[in-house]
């Protein structure tokens, strides 16, 4: 079982983002007792003496090709409402602390290294990162920003996978917080495997997919026919940015399909719209429009609005998983764990349906405590 002095490292792609900046904030917060952990599922009952890491564990570093320092990318974030007045300036060293412990990651422009260079540089930066802070295991946490998945014929990997490859090469347990491609290769997923790493993916679920997930089971469950579910997302940030580029906009949009065709049993009519508007910064707007016919061919609607801050969704759940995976580790087990599925929009494998998956979250929060 994990003892509160086994310091377990947790390793960002993209660790001067708003997703990570926000986590390692919080978690310093938390942990001097600033704020409570809310949004943390790790931190309720359900979870005590299942052996996770504790907070006061948990040692942060990161690759990003970003420039800006974490303390100031915590006050730019403090600026748009995400962090709370003051916060930055008291946990300021840790922030400071951290930000030393991020190396320049790749592909960079015109990088003359090949793949396994780069792969091979990565990997050298977390072997350095754990023998540096003496650390039991390493996780590596992809939240950078959403790729457009690779062409068939492409003659080199996607950042995400090269981040993929170096941790299955330093021997760290991966989690994929984005709809990028990063560990679904097959000679990438095999390798993970062989080498007897855990890991979960992908893409957070921390809004819309979040509704769905709840609301396409109860249709089915009361035999109402869902016709058509359309959607509309808008947001600005790194995020909206990068989604502005059709091809990135449909990685994340096969997420939030496949959560209504595996539970609905058929796809519905209408997709998903998304809008970069940059005043909006991190904060999104998710609004969904549901067709539904019931009885006698009665036709009905639903719509729903969800207004929320991503970085503030996202942050819990990226400290969830790293210690999750992390105990997952310890506890001998390797490749893909559905029962993680509660978090992801694209999960690997189990249930679609938000209350079957937190049953299976739980089902493994009582193997990891019988994992002694």
């Amino acid at each position: 079982m994990t003892h509160t002095h086994a310091r377990t490292g947790v390793w960002f792609a993209g660790a001067r983002g708003s997703v990570a900046t926000t986590a390692v904030a919080g978690c310093a917060a938390v942990r001097a007792g600033l704020h409570p952990a809310t949004g943390m599922v790790t931190e309720t009952p359900a979870f005590a003496g299942a052996g996770l890491p504790s907070l006061a564990a948990l040692v942060f570093g990161g690759h990003d090709i970003a420039t800006c320092p974490l303390p100031k990318r915590a006050e730019q974030l403090t600026g748009a409402g995400v962090l709370p007045h003051g916060l930055a300036a008291a946990v300021h060293a840790e922030l400071t602390a951290v930000d030393k412990e991020i190396r320049t990651g790749g592909p960079l422009p015109d990088d003359p290294r090949t793949d396994d260079d780069i792969i091979a540089d990565l990997a050298a930066d977390l072997d350095s990162f754990r023998g540096r802070h003496a650390l039991t295991r390493v996780v590596v946490v992809n939240v950078s920003s959403t790729e457009p998945p690779p062409a068939p014929d492409a003659a080199r990997l996607p950042p995400s996978s090269l981040y993929a490859a170096a941790a299955v090469q330093a021997g760290c347990p991966y989690v994929d917080f984005t709809p990028s491609t990063g560990l679904r290769t097959p000679d990438l997923s095999a390798a993970a495997t062989a080498a007897g790493l855990p890991h979960a993916g992908r893409d957070g679920k921390t809004g819309q997919t979040l509704l769905r997930s709840v609301l396409a089971p109860m249709f089915v469950q009361r035999a109402l026919d869902v016709r058509a579910w359309s959607g509309t997302n808008l947001l600005g940030g790194g995020d909206g940015a990068t989604l502005a580029d059709p091809a990135a906009a449909a990685a994340k949009n096969a997420g939030k399909e496949r959560v209504l065709t595996e539970t609905l049993g058929h796809r519905p009519e209408g997709r998903v719209h998304i809008d970069d508007v940059p005043a909006l910064g991190d904060w999104k707007t998710a609004w969904d429009h549901i067709a539904f016919e019931g009885f006698l061919g009665s036709r009905m609607v639903l719509q729903t609005i969800w207004q929320g801050c991503d970085s503030a969704l996202a942050a819990p759940l990226v400290l969830d998983l790293a210690r999750l995976v992390a105990r997952a580790h310890e506890a001998g087990l390797s490749g893909p764990l559905p029962e993680l599925g509660f978090y992801f929009k694209d999960p690997d494998g189990g249930p679609s349906g938000l209350v079957e998956q937190f049953a299976a979250l739980l089902a493994l929060a009582d193997r990891l405590r019988e994992a002694r």
